[in-house]
């Protein structure tokens, strides 16, 4: 007997669309979107694609109509529900462009559920351009799968994120100085969490004791060698997903 064919295939494009999908609607998809479908993956009429909006999940459509740059498609059922999402933050210091666009880019697709850009003193990089950093979380996502964009927060300076950091969340910083290792410290620390990260030059001795003068901060060690602070961040996620048992 033949197999019958999984619907819809892995093949299919998969997109972040908004606003809220709803079962039956005809959702026209343009712009860039609209010209990756048509023009790069030359959808027709028949086509599937999958849709996810951050809100009620993930959701099968199916193009009714196909142009040179837009497409319209009927969305006919929903595929899984919004993901539940670890909760973590990642709280990191701006780094250059390329590197910070990295640093995003595998929070999302390692499950983290909050990045908050942290200014410190030796950070090179004061400035952040959000919405690009979006746009690199939402390709994350539609790649890897996920059903819930992690927020951006605002970035805000080491000092303000210390004062009014919440008293149920532990805040794991990354300790060039000397900390505990990093995967029994965060077994021993379940529940609401943040990664804190500096800049490439790392805290100085000021922000290092104002960080440790937090009652939930516990320092960190990511190992033997020097890591770059993109590297930190990426490696202390893994650790306390594992952890946590998210993977």
């Amino acid at each position: 007997m033949i197999a019958t064919p999984a619907w819809p295939p892995q093949s299919t494009p998969r997109l972040f669309v908004e606003p809220p999908l709803s079962a039956g609607e005809m959702r026209r998809i343009d712009g860039p979107q609209g010209h990756y479908l048509a023009t790069v993956m030359r959808l027709k009429a028949g086509d599937p694609v999958t849709l996810f909006d951050d809100a009620t999940g993930e959701w099968l459509a199916v193009a009714v109509e196909a142009r040179k740059r837009d497409l319209t498609l009927e969305v006919r059922e929903k595929l899984r529900e919004r993901e539940a999402v670890p909760d973590l933050w990642l709280c990191a210091a701006p780094i250059k462009k390329a590197r910070i666009d990295w640093v995003v880019e595998k929070a999302c697709e390692l499950g983290v559920a909050r990045v908050a850009p942290v200014l410190t003193r030796r950070a090179v990089v004061d400035k952040l351009n959000l919405d690009r950093l979006r746009v690199h979380m939402i390709e994350a996502a539609e790649q890897c799968g996920r059903t819930a964009l992690p927020e951006l927060a605002e970035p805000v300076k080491l000092a303000t994120l210390l004062r009014d950091w919440p008293p149920e969340r532990a805040l794991f910083f990354a300790d060039e100085t000397g900390g505990a290792p990093a995967l029994a410290a965060m077994r021993a620390h379940p529940g609401p969490a943040a990664i804190l990260i500096g800049p490439e030059g790392g805290f100085d001795s000021e922000e290092r004791e104002a960080i440790r003068a937090v009652p939930q901060a516990v320092g960190i060690s990511l190992g033997p060698r020097i890591l770059r602070a993109e590297t930190a961040a990426a490696a202390a996620v893994s650790l306390w997903m594992g952890a946590a048992g998210d993977w």
